[in-house]
């Protein structure tokens, strides 16, 4: 899998999931499938940054999105 990708997948997912937690949070269940999703968003972030040499610098991550998305968008 591209890095890019991984890393613009591990955000959208990790971003998410939040409203899941809160959600969770707020009805006082246990958030344990969106815990999971977040755990699945991490490893996909990891996984990007330790698959790109030079890494990724924050200020970078916009033309990271631009990027993917004009790629995988016919």
């Amino acid at each position: 899998m591209d890095p890019d990708l991984a890393l613009v997948l591990g955000i959208v997912i990790g971003a998410l999931s939040i409203p899941s937690i809160l959600s969770a949070l707020s009805d006082r269940r246990a958030p344990r499938a969106s815990a999971l999703t977040i755990l699945i968003a991490g490893g996909l972030v990891l996984y990007a940054a330790q698959n790109k040499p030079q890494g990724y610098a924050l200020e970078e991550v916009p033309d990271v999105f631009v990027d993917v998305v004009a790629r995988y968008m016919p």
